[in-house]
């Protein structure tokens, strides 16, 4: 017997809408369920092969800024995709805690409307002890931010910078 893998999470939350919003037109998640009643919506960013990776109900009793979970991440395809989400969030205002690589991905960790802190990332192919991170800037050109990751990998330092 063994885990084959992590099927989805979710979340309590207050406002629903405006979660769902967020989760839906900011990160590009496809709603392939929902009931107004329950006040449930169960989301998929592979709706082809997956019904849901996502949940979000209402019914949270946290407040909001305690600690609920550590993260939630979301992988990405490209670099040029990261980069986007760069660009997207300074655009609506999201607030962004780090972005980062850790060696063998880069990220963007950012907080969703109720204070829950998610990431973005790109898996890149190298075979890095964690934890690392150190901060990346995401305002270069792709091969100047591959390449800034690489200096950071082998400069010597601290090998892990927590954010601020």
């Amino acid at each position: 017997m063994a885990i084959t893998g992590l099927g989805h999470t979710g979340l309590w939350v207050y406002d629903l809408p405006k979660m769902r919003d967020f989760y839906e037109r900011l990160l590009g998640l496809t709603v392939t369920d929902s009931d107004d009643e329950l006040g449930i919506v169960f989301f998929s960013a592979r709706p082809e092969e997956e019904h849901h990776e996502f949940v979000l109900q209402t019914g949270r009793t946290a407040a909001i800024g305690d600690k609920q979970q550590h993260q939630i991440s979301w992988r990405v395809a490209a670099l040029d995709d990261l980069i986007a989400f760069h660009h997207r969030f300074r655009a609506e205002g999201i607030e962004v805690q780090q972005e980062v690589t850790h060696g063998n991905a880069f990220g963007i960790y950012f907080f969703d409307p109720e204070g829950n802190r998610n990431e973005v990332y790109l898996r890149v192919e190298r075979d890095v002890r964690q934890p690392f991170r150190k901060t990346l800037n995401l305002d270069q050109a792709p091969e100047a931010i591959y390449a800034e990751a690489e200096r950071l990998l082998a400069d010597g330092g601290a090998a892990y910078q927590p954010a601020q």
